[in-house]
C-alpha cells in the first residue's frame, strides 16, 4: 500500500465532520483509487488516530469487532442511529457537503 494513498485515506477520515460518517467504498470513490477493502485495510492498520468510528460499512454496520465502542462514539457525537447501525439516510455527508469534503481530505495531502 502506498503512503500517499495511506495519507489520503486518513486525511479523508479526518475530514468527516463529527455526527456524520462515510462508507468504506464512499472514502474510495472520494478519492478516486482503491476500493472498500484497501480503504479498510488502511483504517485497521493506521486509523488509530483518526476518528475511525466515522467510518462504516455500507449498510451502517460499525467496523467488526469495535461495534459497542463505535457505536458508543457516534451516540455521543449525535449521530442518527437505528439499533446497531447508523442511520445512512440521516447521516451520509450530504450533496452541499460532499464538495466541501472531497477538498479539504485532499488540500491536506496536496493531491
Amino acid at each position: 500500500m502506498d503512503e500517499e494513498f495511506i495519507e489520503q485515506v486518513l486525511s479523508a477520515v479526518e475530514a468527516i465532520p463529527p455526527g456524520r460518517v462515510a462508507s468504506y467504498g464512499e472514502i474510495a470513490e472520494l478519492l478516486g483509487r482503491g476500493g472498500p477493502r484497501q480503504v479498510g485495510w488502511v483504517m485497521s492498520h493506521h486509523g488509530g488516530g483518526v476518528p475511525w468510528w466515522r467510518v462504516v460499512r455500507a449498510d451502517g454496520r460499525p467496523a467488526r469487532g469495535h461495534e459497542a465502542r463505535a457505536l458508543g462514539l457516534l451516540a455521543e457525537e449525535g449521530t442518527p442511529l437505528r439499533g446497531d447501525r447508523v442511520d445512512l439516510r440521516s447521516a451520509r455527508l450530504g450533496d452541499d457537503q460532499l464538495a466541501a469534503w472531497r477538498a479539504a481530505a485532499l488540500a491536506s495531502t496536496g493531491a
